[in-house]
C-alpha cells in the first residue's frame, strides 16, 4: 500500500472542499493551582467552593462535607480569604501574583521556543486547575491551533494527590469529552532535578549575600497534607525531605543549617509536620534570632507564601521573640528556573520532537 507523503492526506481533505486543518504541531501546557477572578465574596465563594469540593483536595463523603462547607463554610470563609488576598492582590492588573507569575513563564518559556529549532512545531499555553484561564479551555486552543500532541505539564515539583494528581484528573476530565482526542502526556515530579535544585540554591545565596543581619536557620516550607495521605502511600512528604537533602548537599550545608516543616493546615485532623508556623516561634524561643524562610514546593509566589509565610508566620517568629525574618521568594519567572522547565519539556518531549 502506498503512503501518502507526510501532510499530503491533509492537503487532499482540504482540497476537496472541506475546512483546511491546520498542520500537525504539539502543545505544551503549564498548569498551576488556580485563582479567583477577584477579591470580593462572590469570586472568592465561587473559587473557593470548585477547590474544596475536590475530592482530592477533601476527601471526606459528599454527604457529610457538601452541607457542611455550603451551609456554614463559605459562609465565612470568602470573607477571610478575600482579605488575605486583597493584602497581596497585584492591583495595577486586577488579578493575583500567581496568575501574573504563570503568565510571566508562559511567556518566556514561548519566547524560547519561537528562537529555537522548534519554532514551528511547539505551542505553548498555560491555565489553572481552578479558576480562569481553565484547563478545558486551554486544550481546546491548543488543539484549534491543530495540536495532535499535548504535553501537559502540573508545576509542582513534589507530586501530590490533591495538586499534581487532581490537576491531570481535570485534564483527562477534558479529553473524555472530547470527539478528537490528542496523544497526552503528563510530566512527573521534579523534585530532584538537578537545574531546579540549583536554581533554588543559587537564589538562596543571593538573598544570603544581601541579608543583614545574616540568617542563622534556614526554615524550608512545604504545604502540608493529612498524615494518612502520607499512610496511604502518597510520596509527597518524602519527596519535600528529599528536595531539603538535595539543597542543602548543593549548599554544603549540614542539617543543622535548615529544616523541614510543612505549613497551612486545614481542619482537625492530624497533619504532617513540625508546623511552619509553630517552629519559627520556637526557634526564636531558643535563642535564633534571625532566620530565612523558602517553600520549594511553590513554583510560583501566591497567597500561601506572600500572606501566610511573610505575614502571618512572620508574624508568630516576632511575637515569640526574633528579630530579623527573611522570606526568599518562589523561583517564579528567574532565567534559571526557565531553564530547568525548558530541561525538563524537552526531556519528556523526547521521541515528539
Amino acid at each position: 500500500m502506498k503512503l501518502d507523503k507526510p501532510g499530503q492526506g491533509r492537503l487532499a481533505f482540504a482540497s476537496q472542499g472541506h475546512p483546511p486543518i491546520a498542520v500537525a504541531k504539539i502543545g505544551v501546557l503549564i498548569a498551576n493551582l488556580g485563582t479567583p477572578d477577584n477579591t470580593d465574596y462572590w469570586s472568592m465563594r465561587r473559587y473557593l467552593s470548585e477547590f474544596l469540593s475536590d475530592k482530592r483536595v477533601i476527601d471526606y463523603p459528599r454527604w457529610l462535607w457538601q452541607p457542611l462547607l455550603q451551609l456554614i463554610i463559605l459562609s465565612k470563609r470568602p470573607f477571610s480569604s478575600g482579605e488575605a488576598y486583597k493584602s497581596i492582590w497585584n492591583e495595577k492588573d486586577n488579578e493575583s501574583p500567581l496568575l501574573t507569575t504563570t503568565r510571566s513563564q508562559f511567556r518566556k518559556l514561548s519566547l524560547h521556543f519561537q528562537k529555537s529549532k522548534y519554532n514551528e512545531k511547539i505551542v505553548m499555553d498555560f491555565c489553572m486547575r481552578y479558576g480562569n484561564p481553565s484547563t478545558e479551555s486551554a486544550i481546546k486552543r491548543l488543539q484549534s491551533q491543530g495540536c495532535e500532541r499535548i504535553l501537559f505539564f502540573p508545576l509542582y515539583p513534589q507530586y501530590a494527590g490533591p495538586t499534581s494528581a487532581t490537576a491531570n484528573d481535570q485534564a483527562f476530565r477534558v479529553l473524555m469529552r472530547m470527539n478528537w482526542q490528542p496523544a497526552f502526556r503528563t510530566v512527573p515530579a521534579y523534585f530532584d532535578n538537578p537545574t531546579y535544585i540549583k536554581a533554588l540554591a543559587t537564589s538562596i545565596k543571593e538573598a544570603y549575600a544581601e541579608a543583614k543581619p545574616k540568617p542563622e536557620h534556614l526554615v524550608v516550607s512545604y504545604h502540608g497534607v493529612p498524615e494518612r495521605y502520607l499512610l496511604a502511600g502518597d510520596p509527597y512528604h518524602c519527596q519535600c525531605q528529599k528536595t531539603t537533602r538535595l539543597l542543602a548537599n548543593e549548599l554544603n550545608w549540614g542539617k543543622k543549617y535548615c529544616t523541614t516543616t510543612f505549613q497551612s493546615k486545614f481542619g482537625p485532623e492530624k497533619w504532617v509536620g513540625p508546623s511552619t508556623v509553630d517552629y519559627v516561634a520556637e526557634l526564636a524561643r531558643t535563642g535564633k534570632k534571625n532566620i530565612a524562610v523558602v517553600a520549594p514546593a511553590f513554583s510560583s509566589d501566591c497567597v500561601e507564601t506572600l500572606e501566610e509565610i511573610n505575614q502571618e508566620i512572620a508574624e508568630s517568629f516576632s511575637e515569640a521573640g526574633g528579630s530579623s525574618f527573611l522570606y526568599i521568594p518562589c523561583l517564579n519567572d528567574r532565567d534559571d528556573h526557565i531553564e530547568a522547565f525548558v530541561e525538563i519539556i524537552e526531556k519528556e518531549l523526547a521521541g515528539w520532537i
